[in-house]
């Protein structure tokens, strides 16, 4: 299920997406103001934003330039009532995926959402090799490479590493890890996850850099000094 962060400020219209996207199929995130957006979009992953402009706190198009700052490829989309050419063009500059102009049909915004997904994580599995500090991790291959020396991972492993290299630099959901690789959350998997958790944090000891950080109760954070490279 793919999770929208949509940061609108009218309550009808956030109401409204919310539960039209909800049927759709999408897990949707609203919050009321730009700042509230950032602060989400810094500490969850999400898989697509959906901007309105006019907003209190921080205005859309300032939202859209710190979240770029922050992740350059996240898919975003702006949602608004300016229609004036030089706004569209803008919201494009600032690396926008597309530009909705309010009133929308919102069969017409699945489809465009749809669309973006499609063509922005069709690019991500069309690039199985993940940096992460100094080694190269093979995703398709399954193998993590330091220096030229290989190590064969297994399924598992390489699925846990692939979701913490997704989310480099964020929060992985530690609810989002059982649910991908375990399909189920109790004592047993959660000790599992832990282990493996601790395997891989021994495979990449090579580089000081690179960290993986357990919040607790909450999941965990990758972290290796490049996330500012993408």
């Amino acid at each position: 299920m793919n999770k929208i962060l949509l940061v609108e400020d009218n309550e009808t219209l956030g109401y409204v997406l919310r539960e039209y996207l909800a049927l759709k199929g999408f897990e949707l995130v609203w919050v009321k103001d730009g700042a509230s957006g950032l602060s989400y979009f810094e500490r969850y992953p999400v898989d697509l934003c959906l901007l309105d402009v006019m907003m209190p706190e921080k205005d859309g198009f300032s939202l859209a330039a710190d979240i770029r700052k922050k992740s350059p490829k996240a898919p975003l989309i702006f949602l608004t009532a300016r229609a004036l050419k030089v706004d569209i063009l803008k919201g494009f500059g600032l690396g926008a995926d597309d530009y909705i102009v309010k009133p929308v049909d919102e069969e017409e915004l699945v489809a465009r959402i749809q669309a973006v997904l499609r063509r922005t994580q069709g690019a991500e599995e069309e690039a199985p090799l993940f940096r992460v500090g100094a080694y190269t991790f093979d995703f398709t291959n399954q193998k993590l490479n330091y220096q030229g020396e290989e190590r064969l991972l297994t399924e598992r492993e390489t699925g846990l590493l692939r979701l913490l290299c997704k989310y480099k630099g964020r929060l992985l959901p530690r609810q989002e890890v059982l649910k991908t690789l375990w399909n189920q959350n109790d004592y047993f998997t959660r000790r599992s996850m832990d282990v493996f958790i601790s395997r891989l944090r021994k495979y990449l000891s090579a580089d000081p850099n690179i960290e993986i950080q357990n919040v607790y109760g909450s999941g965990f954070i990758l972290t290796d000094g490049l996330e500012e490279d993408g």
